[in-house]
């Protein structure tokens, strides 16, 4: 049963500047090898959280996702974020996609299924569909982006009976651009979260001011399967890496197995 090391990387994103956000993040977690398993950057890392990014979309053959791998190789570590990128049979729609990139080679990703309409992504971005599951270093993993918070059913975590004993996942990822004003909403949904599925939990927002003037205030965490904070930021920039571990969450699962009680049903 081994461990699993997360890396919060609560930064000050650059509004726009796609190449500085690279370089800003990269050094940012340049520390991190050899300390980490997992290291998350926030929602849309290269721009900010913006509908007039659009236009500066990236393909998968583009820049940040061959940066996002290079940063999983030399830190032999997964990389988890969130950018704009041009997908689709013409390249004709834009997703907010998360990216899970691991060290050898490999690279998974989810598009956003909420966008948020409150600030208009749905008129300029394309929804994603199914959600992913990534095995990583002995843990289920599944990341999910911001607004998603906000649906339990989305991010519920089922009992899969063809692998008896086993949840979907055993860790849950939200990598967000949410702004101060909504900041108790993001640590409740965190922390109901993880109580309602059993799991780990971690949380990345952003810190700073945005070229639109919503300020975020941090906030990022990783909670326990009872919602305890295991790590808590506040509103500065920071790297914060914590160990989960896998014999307290299944002790726990066996202990409060609340999963055999569910109701079952299928996401579509």
């Amino acid at each position: 049963m081994q461990d699993l090391r997360v890396s919060l990387v609560q930064g000050d994103t650059r509004w726009h500047d796609p190449a500085g956000n690279r370089e800003y993040y990269g050094r940012l977690i340049a520390p991190l090898r050899g300390i980490t398993d997992l290291v998350l950057l926030p929602e849309t890392f290269t721009s900010g959280f913006s509908n007039d990014a659009i236009g500066q979309a990236e393909t998968m053959d583009g820049p940040t996702v061959a940066w996002i791998r290079e940063q999983a190789r030399n830190l032999d570590a997964a990389v988890c974020g969130s950018v704009q990128l041009r997908a689709g049979e013409s390249a004709d729609k834009v997703y907010n996609r998360l990216l899970f990139a691991t060290p050898d080679g490999g690279l998974q990703h989810y598009d956003k299924r909420h966008l948020f309409r409150y600030a208009r992504e749905h008129e300029r971005y394309a929804a994603g569909a199914p959600r992913l599951t990534v095995d990583w270093r002995g843990w289920r993993i599944c990341p999910l982006v911001c607004y998603d918070l906000r649906f339990p059913v989305f991010s519920r975590n089922r009992y899969d009976v063809e692998r008896p004993g086993q949840l979907d996942y055993d860790l849950l990822l939200y990598v967000a651009n949410w702004p101060a004003v909504r900041a108790w909403p993001w640590k409740t949904l965190l922390r109901a979260r993880a109580i309602e599925n059993l799991c780990y939990v971690a949380g990345l927002n952003r810190v700073g001011t945005d070229g639109n003037g919503h300020r975020y205030s941090g906030d990022s965490a990783i909670l326990d399967f009872l919602g305890e904070p295991l790590s808590e930021c506040t509103d500065m920039e920071v790297v914060s890496t914590t160990t989960l571990s896998m014999e307290r969450l299944r002790a726990h699962r066996e202990h409060f197995p609340a999963m055999l009680d569910a109701d079952v049903f299928e996401l579509r």
